[in-house]
C-alpha cells in the first residue's frame, strides 16, 4: 500500500545508508591511516631499491 508522498522515502533510505557507508570508511581510514601510511612508506624505499634510483 502506497500513501501519497511517499516517493521521497527511498532517496531518504539510501541517502542513511550512503552516510552510514561514509562514516565506517572514514573511521577504519582513521584507525589504520598510520599503519597504511607506514606501508606505503616501506613500499616506496623497496621499490627505489629495486628500480636502484
Amino acid at each position: 500500500m502506497r500513501f501519497k508522498g511517499d516517493e521521497g522515502q527511498g532517496l531518504v533510505e539510501y541517502a542513511l545508508v550512503l552516510v552510514l557507508v561514509a562514516v565506517v570508511v572514514i573511521a577504519i581510514l582513521a584507525l589504520l591511516g598510520p599503519f597504511i601510511s607506514e606501508w606505503l612508506s616501506s613500499a616506496g624505499e623497496w621499490l627505489q631499491q629495486i628500480t636502484g634510483s
